[in-house]
């Protein structure tokens, strides 16, 4: 009977000792839940927040790394608080508190006692400050390279990492990395004000925010079933900062043309996928789907851009997505229009992308001939080596001529780039059909 009640002891201890470890468990996911919500919500705009006192972007991104990691080890025990972000806020302002505090020096302690000042904490940190729009104008400060003021937005205001940044300007991402370590170097070192320039300078740095904008909104695009943590959402945040910026600046048609692009894209996100989850060509979507009321804005910002006698890229790639959106009229696009906006697109811009559009559309024209020798005449282009689109179009473009076994050779090409299942399973289709 002692062994019985022994034995039956060492059960109970050991069912309450496995109760405890799951919801422990359940605890710890429920945070790890929290915490990647917050940095959905709010990463740029703590991100932000913080650097506006020091002008240290990358110290405010260690301090809010280091809070986050805070959170995993400290919410599980002590719940997940009511205002995750303000806690996150707190936390990583005292680590930049501590930091500051172990670099003050006689020389320089009039600074750092300064920023002490602006880093201590408000009266009331039930809210966090989105200044994410001054940090982007920051970013596309003039005395940073031009060629690191977008990226660096995307990694600064959305926690985009360097090889995000890189596939989407087709840049390697060891390459974007340095690039991004010494932009915020630069911003330190040469004491870049925080701050809103006058209305009168916003032109001046409007381009490179708008590429940041439309480079976010490209990225939540392409996970077409909102199922990646890490791109949910991103969509909807583009366009809230496209309207924030053409708001602000009725007189920028460019900013006008940006959001116009974007809601067209958005307003046919519906028919990208079938019921069964299927991949569905843009020529083959079923116009019923798109958003006709997303569709009718595009059209009005247009009209507006087009107002004021300049024409833009993003304004010329949203007239070539208004081209299309004819469909819902019951019309068919206007092929040989949209080949002449890729060329004047492709005139002003440089873009390699801007030619391979080009070249699609000269095919749907009529001209797969010609359509197929402008492509070729990209074939050395570095930044076109490993984007899929790139070689979906060789496949399509020498199956209409007839170069099948060539065809089949690109057809594996982009299978093999193609992370997408959906788009993967497409691809596979067109070239068993070969």
């Amino acid at each position: 009977m002692d062994a019985a009640r022994e034995d039956s002891a060492a059960a109970r201890e050991s069912r309450e000792a496995a109760g405890e470890s799951r919801e422990a468990a359940g605890e710890s996911v429920e945070a790890a839940y929290a915490a990647e919500a917050a940095a959905r919500r709010s990463y740029g705009k703590l991100v932000a927040f913080l650097a506006a006192r020091t002008r240290d972007v990358a110290g405010a991104e260690d301090a809010l790394s280091e809070a986050f990691a805070s959170a995993l080890s400290d919410w599980p025990v002590r719940g997940v608080p009511a205002s995750p972000e303000a806690w996150l806020l707190t936390v990583a302002r005292r680590r930049m508190v501590d930091g500051v505090r172990s670099r003050v020096h006689a020389e320089d302690a009039a600074a750092h006692l300064l920023l002490l000042e602006e880093l201590a904490e408000p009266a009331d940190d039930s809210g966090v400050p989105d200044e994410r729009l001054r940090l982007m104008l920051v970013c596309a400060h003039p005395a940073l390279p031009a060629n690191v003021r977008a990226p660096l937005m995307l990694q600064a205001v959305l926690g985009f990492d360097a090889a995000a940044i890189g596939s989407a300007f087709l840049v390697a991402p060891a390459a974007m990395g340095q690039r991004l370590v010494r932009a915020k170097a630069k911003i330190r070192e040469a004491g870049i004000a925080f701050e809103v320039p006058p209305r009168a300078a916003w032109p001046d740095r409007l381009d490179s925010v708008l590429a940041a904008i439309y480079a976010v909104y490209a990225e939540g695009w392409s996970d077409a079933e909102g199922t990646d943590p890490q791109r949910r959402n991103l969509a909807d945040e583009a366009l809230w900062l496209g309207r924030l910026l053409a708001n602000l600046l009725p007189q920028e048609p460019e900013a006008a043309g940006l959001l116009a692009l974007m809601l067209h894209a958005q307003a046919r996100r519906p028919a990208r996928r079938n019921d069964d989850g299927a991949y569905v060509p843009l020529a083959q979507q079923d116009v019923a789907r798109w958003d006709a009321a997303l569709a009718d804005e595009a059209e009005a910002l247009l009209l507006h851009a087009s107002r004021f006698g300049v024409a833009g890229r993003y304004q010329l790639e949203a007239a070539v997505q208004s081209a299309h959106a004819v469909r819902r009229l019951g019309q068919a696009p206007d092929w040989t229009a949209i080949v002449t906006l890729y060329a004047a697109l492709q005139a002003l811009t440089g873009s390699p992308l801007a030619a391979l559009n080009r070249a699609v559309a000269l095919a749907h024209a009529g001209d797969a001939q010609g359509g197929l020798r402008a492509l070729e005449a990209l074939a050395d282009e570095a930044r076109l080596a490993d984007y899929q689109p790139y070689w979906a179009a060789r496949a399509d473009l020498l199956t209409r001529v007839g170069r099948k076994q060539e065809a089949a050779a690109a057809y594996e090409r982009a299978i093999g780039l193609e992370r997408d299942p959906a788009v993967r399973s497409f691809l596979q289709g067109r070239m068993a059909a070969l």
